[in-house]
């Protein structure tokens, strides 16, 4: 008896941490949902209370604003592009830095370089980049493209050059015997079996171009037309109130395409993550 009394006390503090995690995560979904089925007086009175009805006038407003898919097309425009070519420059400058740095010195400098991007905040390197685009008179889609590939190249390269590290060799030597060149070994075998890592690494920075905010606010705030999503929400904001009915509707519109498409990923993303961690 005296032994299974601690086990029961650890059980107990494990559950009830597992509920305050849980509580944590749906307590605000609840109330950014609920918030968007109700009027601006139900809402004065309480957020936590569940709306008296379905209110759909919130929504009826957001999606009769144009702006909202003006902000639609620049985000998809946005994420789409830098992922495109994030897909078609990474993995390669991943693979040759992967296997050149066991050749030459210059490649495990070049990694070791990337390596310190990682731990440099963003917000650092931001202002002197957006100086950059400023001077070069791009502050627009095209300059916030080129931003988020320089910014993913740190990680991904990272990420990539770790999964690299636990296909065996002995596969390129193969294809070398055969005949194939570098290009073709790259496309043919190294490249196909780079799926779940790119998978992940594509994931995770779509969800980062989708919902960032800062970056953004000091490129594309010159023009409503240059806007994202997460400009436009910022929009509900006045000097002295936020319409959180309006604000919390634009917010699930937003969040809708890009939850779909993580769960439809979400098995590559972990099966990525998982062959990634294995060595560095």
């Amino acid at each position: 008896m005296k032994r299974r009394h601690p086990i029961r006390l650890s059980r107990v503090a494990t559950y009830v941490i597992l509920l305050l995690g849980l509580a944590l995560i749906v307590l605000p979904l609840y109330i950014t949902v609920a918030t968007t089925f109700k009027t601006p007086s139900e809402s004065a009175v309480s957020y936590f209370t569940p709306p008296k009805s379905l209110y759909l006038g919130n929504y009826q407003q957001i999606l009769a604003d144009s702006r909202l898919y003006t902000a639609y097309g620049n985000t998809i425009t946005i994420t789409v592009v830098s992922l495109l070519f994030s897909v078609l420059l990474m993995p390669a400058m991943s693979y040759a830095v992967s296997r050149g740095r066991e050749l030459s010195r210059g490649y495990q400098l070049l990694y070791y370089f990337l390596l310190v991007g990682i731990f440099i905040p963003f917000q650092v390197r931001m202002m002197p980049l957006v100086k950059l685009l400023s001077y070069l008179n791009m502050l627009n889609p095209a300059g916030i493209i080129v931003l988020y590939i320089a910014h993913a190249t740190c990680e991904s390269v990272f990420l990539y050059v770790g999964f690299l590290a636990t296909i065996p060799q002995t596969l390129e030597e193969a294809a070398y015997i055969d005949g194939a060149s570098t290009m073709q070994t790259y496309v043919k075998v190294i490249l196909p079996l780079m799926r779940p890592i790119i998978a992940t690494v594509v994931i995770r920075e779509c969800l980062a171009m989708w919902n960032d905010f800062l970056l953004p606010l000091v490129t594309l705030n010159r023009s409503v037309k240059y806007w994202t999503l997460t400009m436009y929400q910022y929009n509900f904001q006045s000097e002295y109130a936020v319409d959180y009915n309006l604000a919390f509707s634009c917010f699930v519109l937003a969040s809708l395409p890009i939850v779909i498409f993580y769960f439809i990923m979400q098995k590559q993303i972990i099966g990525g993550l998982t062959n990634g961690a294995v060595k560095g």
